[in-house]
């Protein structure tokens, strides 16, 4: 994809807000975070607030930050500098309880369940662990959820669909009872098939449990189908915000028009 060599970062990379509406509070937000690997700049300055109950889209290219950007929101490494905040603190304050709040959906479901567990026992991990308790109820709730059968707990994961095992690695994540979750990519290794179908389950499981969702993706097509907002990142910069069919109607950006332009139209 070639983007103009005029493409850097607007100075203002929050979302912009609305003449006279007060914006609602934050759940969690991304608040002037730079992250450097070495002498890499991961993300600059990227501010990102998270509003309870929206689903909010961060996409770009393989390479932009988005994947850095979702392990310092769920507070898996510290930006160099800035502030990940959840409902106005550092995560830090109370680590446990974060831990139940904020949850992550990976993108490859194989690589995220271990081989050797059954299932029921991959969902209770994470409920022993956090001290949620009540697994015995709690396992079938979770695999109704995401519309398994209560059998599946005695299986493992080899012996479901890559759509299936999705589905699991859903229910362990909503295990804990999250305000939050973090989904990387998490359509990206399935069969297109099977993709809407994990989209609707997450648009379902939103409105379901009063879910914030944070879906990070390089596919302007699936964001536009499940986000309220959408963040574009380029190089580690916030290039353009705000409401996902306004992104799609009226670009700014010459890099958020070159994405756009990448997703494939039936004619």
């Amino acid at each position: 994809m070639t983007v103009p060599e005029n493409s850097g970062a607007p100075e203002n990379s929050g979302f912009p807000a609305a003449p006279s509406v007060p914006a609602a509070p934050s759940v969690l937000e991304a608040r002037g975070v730079t992250k450097h690997y070495g002498g890499t700049v991961a993300l600059n300055n990227v501010s990102v607030p998270v509003a309870e109950g929206a689903t909010v889209g961060i996409v770009g290219e393989s390479g932009s930050g988005k994947s850095t950007l979702a392990r310092l929101l769920l507070a898996l490494e510290k930006p160099t500098s800035g502030s990940i905040l959840y409902r106005g603190a550092p995560p830090e304050t109370s680590i446990r309880d974060f831990r139940k709040a904020v949850q992550i959906v990976f993108q490859d479901p194989m690589s995220s369940l271990d081989p050797r567990m059954r299932v029921h026992d991959i969902l209770a991990e994470p409920l022993r662990a956090l001290g949620v308790g009540a697994e015995k109820t709690r396992v079938p709730e979770l695999l109704d959820a995401v519309a398994l059968p209560a059998t599946a707990a005695r299986r493992y994961p080899r012996e479901f669909s890559g759509g299936q095992r999705q589905r699991i690695a859903i229910a362990r994540a909503l295990g804990p009872h999250p305000d939050v979750l973090v989904a990387d990519e998490p359509v990206s290794a399935l069969d297109v098939s099977v993709r809407a179908q994990i989209l609707n389950l997450l648009k379902q499981l939103r409105r379901e449990f009063n879910l914030t969702l944070v879906f990070i993706s390089h596919d302007m097509a699936v964001v536009r189908h499940l986000c309220d907002e959408i963040v574009v990142l380029y190089r580690g910069n916030v290039v353009e915000t705000g409401n996902t069919d306004q992104v799609y109607s009226a670009p700014r950006h010459d890099y958020t028009k070159a994405l756009l332009a990448a997703v494939p139209r039936l004619t």
